[in-house]
């Protein structure tokens, strides 16, 4: 059978003929993360609604987006030939971290809110406007990449090079980023333990920053190995090991997510009334304290 005729339909591996990843997809896998990703995706559209933190709804919506592709690979581990399921799951799985990344740029801003603006080096609706546009522009370029690269792979003899370039370039953008909130979100913890901020709020947001540098290095780990593998080509020893991709994307994408199910900002993030007020106990201590100093 020709391969052109693999690619619609359903058909079993070829002895001989490779298919577009490099090897068939685990089934066991692609159930796995389609279930975890969906209770993790389920769990948030609760606490969201419960709670009332609508912008948490990223995370559901990641959530959602790594479902659909991870039961595109689901559907390949049983038809390894068919485009339209590998289609599926390369165009989903680039995009989905974008959410979750998303929902951290929010919550950053949150804490910025909660501890003041002497706290961060830039406002906190910048964090969202700046790098949300910057993962955009990454996607766009991705997105223009692998449209070139997986209709090429899905060709007999298809040059994957000029797409997988334009690819790398979208997720090394991507990857300088993250790198840069990475250096904002230190500045701020930096700010905020030198001007004595955290150590005067209650113990609730600190589990919550540290669930937000959980995820932070979770996303991060998985740009880098992203930004290798594709490197490497299409046929490089990363993309064609489904181990490294299972490891390295998958889990590190359902701990980034699944870590705000368990540390949810709805039940720890102090409410703005609470922080004003927290505010102005702390400011009359210190007009109280100058008083006392100057008589």
């Amino acid at each position: 059978m020709d391969k052109q005729e693999l690619l619609v339909g359903c058909h079993a591996k070829v002895p001989g003929v490779g298919t577009s990843y490099g090897y068939v997809p685990t089934l066991g896998a692609g159930i796995a993360y389609v279930v975890l990703f969906g209770l993790s995706m389920m769990l948030h559209t609760v606490q969201m609604c419960w709670k009332r933190t609508w912008w948490t709804s990223v995370f559901a919506i990641g959530c959602l987006v790594e479902v659909i592709g991870w039961a595109g690979r689901t559907w390949s581990s049983e038809c390894p030939y068919n485009s339209t399921a590998f289609l599926m799951q390369i165009s989903t799985l680039i995009i989905a971290p974008t959410f979750f990344t998303a929902g951290i740029y929010v919550l950053l801003g949150q804490f910025i809110r909660q501890l003041g603006r002497e706290s961060s080096i830039l406002k906190p609706s910048l964090y969202l406007w700046i790098f949300v546009t910057c993962d955009i522009i990454s996607l766009v370029i991705q997105a223009i990449g692998g449209g070139m690269a997986s209709g090429e792979a899905t060709k007999v003899n298809g040059n994957t090079a000029p797409g997988t370039n334009i690819m790398v370039a979208g997720i090394v953008f991507q990857l300088f980023s993250v790198t840069i909130f990475v250096l904002c979100a230190a500045d701020f913890i930096r700010r905020s333990l030198r001007h004595n901020l955290l150590q005067q709020l209650t113990g609730s947001i600190i589990p919550l920053l540290g669930a937000m540098i959980l995820s932070v290095v979770c996303i991060y780990i998985r740009s880098i190995y992203r930004t290798i593998e594709l490197s490497q080509g299409w046929t490089g020893y990363l993309i064609t090991h489904e181990s490294y991709f299972i490891g390295l994307d998958g889990a590190m994408m359902i701990i980034a997510v699944a870590v705000f199910n368990i540390i949810h900002p709805g039940w720890l993030l102090p409410n703005h009334e609470k922080s004003n007020a927290w505010k102005r106990e702390i400011s009359g201590d210190e007009i109280e304290m100058n008083r006392v100093s100057e008589s």
